[in-house]
C-alpha cells in the first residue's frame, strides 16, 4: 500500500535533446505584474550593443516565490562545497521594456 502511494506521488518529467542542450545566459532581466512574474534570460557579448532574448520563463507568484527559495538552498549547497561565491560589482544595463524596474 505504501509503494503505491509513493507511486502516485511521482512525477515523470521528459526532457528532449534540444532542451537539454540548454541556453547560456548572462543576465537575467525580471519584471511583474500583480499576476505574473517574466524572467527573460539573456547573452549579452561584451563590445556588441544588443543581445537577444534566450529564453522567457513566466511564473504566478507564488511559483516565482518557491523558485527564489530552491535557488537560495541550491546556492546554501554549492557554496558549502566550493566556497562563498563572490559578487561582482552591480552592471548597469540601460534597458527598459516598459513594465516594472528589472532586477538581475
Amino acid at each position: 500500500m505504501e509503494n503505491q502511494q509513493e507511486e502516485q506521488h511521482q512525477l515523470n518529467i521528459e526532457l528532449n535533446e534540444e532542451i537539454a542542450e540548454g541556453q547560456y545566459a548572462n543576465l537575467a532581466i525580471i519584471t511583474h505584474s500583480n499576476a505574473e512574474f517574466v524572467v527573460d534570460f539573456v547573452n549579452v557579448m561584451p563590445g556588441l550593443p544588443k543581445a537577444k532574448v534566450k529564453s522567457r520563463i513566466i511564473l504566478t507568484p507564488q511559483h516565482a516565490k518557491r523558485f527564489m527559495k530552491a535557488m537560495l538552498d541550491n546556492i546554501k549547497k554549492y557554496e558549502s562545497v566550493h566556497g562563498p561565491i563572490q559578487d561582482q560589482e552591480q552592471v548597469s544595463v540601460p534597458l527598459n521594456f516598459g513594465g516594472p524596474t528589472a532586477q538581475a
